[in-house]
């Protein structure tokens, strides 16, 4: 028992010494870098870029949080599709358990597109 366990944490020991390495030799490039790279600050530079046009205006603007939400209520059925795939892969494996578990599942996350719905959220305006 005492063997498994002690190899066990030199796996670990080697993962955690690997990225250790890694950090530490990110950490020396990035410094490196900041030591060698030219400093020749403009105002030119340092202005927003929009696509080669002079920007115009301030360069802050609030969004409406009707994009956000769309923007997760997206990822909410990208992350549904993900969970969906490996179950309908392996269907018969599940049998009437996990039909039953995937139409909670999918009962739940219908009841959140309803209450978005019924919100006006998904109206794009």
């Amino acid at each position: 028992m005492p063997t498994d366990f002690s190899s066990f944490l030199r796996g670990w020991l080697t993962v955690a010494i690997f990225g250790t390495l890694g950090l530490l030799l990110a950490g020396l490039l990035l410094g490196l870098s900041a030591l060698v790279r030219p400093k020749r600050p403009t105002v030119e530079k340092s202005m927003a870029y929009e696509s080669g046009v002079d920007p115009v205006g301030d360069g802050w603007s609030q969004s409406q949080i009707r994009y956000y939400i769309f923007a997760l209520l997206f990822v909410m059925f990208d992350v549904e599709a993900v969970f969906i795939f490996p179950w309908a892969t392996q269907l018969e494996r599940y049998a009437g358990f996990g039909l039953v578990e995937m139409g909670v599942f999918v009962f739940v996350l219908l009841l959140g597109l309803v209450y978005a719905w019924r919100k006006g959220v998904l109206r794009w305006v």
